[in-house]
């Protein structure tokens, strides 16, 4: 099983962190020790000084593809979830001005926790799906699928051009403006169409 995960997906986040928006979707991988179970708690990593959640939908792959036309793509996935991908910002920064990969601010041990359960995509319309962050009470991401740069079907059939996809896989589907920093002590709740999926205390 791997971690896709989308980047500047939502305009107003790629032009909150002064990037460009894309013509085609970014992505990165993170690893499966990336993953922390719903329950578990999230602590702070001691190699940096300002770490930041990024909410986001989450799709599973439910069968083998690659090359996959993107007609067809919405064969390959009908489960949607809630995860954060955290980010040490510090690092990140510094790997970008130096023009180097983004490994160490994004794929870290526990960097991708995952909401309790998997909804059923049928569920929604895939290009109206709302989803929200709360820290400590208080709404910080607001998202909607309609505002998505690349859609569902365009992001996993693009992906899989370079990557054979996998039964388990999960894809990261970009964050909305908002992404900030957590401290010790912080709580997040991350909804869908108002179900609360995640909830993570800060350690």
């Amino acid at each position: 099983m791997k971690i896709i995960c989308i980047g500047r997906n939502y305009a107003d986040h790629a032009k909150e962190l002064n990037n460009a928006v894309p013509n085609e979707p970014v992505f990165f991988l993170k690893p499966d020790t990336a993953l922390l179970p719903a329950g578990s708690d999230f602590y702070i990593p001691e190699f940096s000084s300002n770490i930041h959640y990024e909410c986001e939908l989450v799709l599973k792959i439910r069968k083998v593809g690659k090359h996959i036309p993107v007609d067809f793509a919405h064969d390959y996935f009908d489960e949607i979830g809630l995860g954060i991908d955290f980010t040490a910002r510090d690092i990140q920064d510094e790997q970008k001005a130096k023009a180097l990969p983004w490994e160490k601010a994004k794929a870290f041990d526990n960097s991708a926790p995952m909401g309790q359960r998997f909804l059923a995509l049928n569920l929604f319309d895939s290009n109206n799906i709302s989803f929200e962050l709360k820290k400590n009470g208080t709404t910080v991401q607001l998202g909607n699928t309609k505002d998505c740069i690349f859609n569902f079907s365009q992001i996993v059939a693009y992906v899989s051009q370079f990557i054979t996809l996998k039964t388990g896989d999960l894809i990261f589907t970009g964050t909305p403006a908002g992404v900030g920093p957590v401290a010790i002590g912080d709580h997040l709740e991350g909804f869908i169409e108002g179900e609360k999926l995640l909830d993570l205390n800060i350690k």
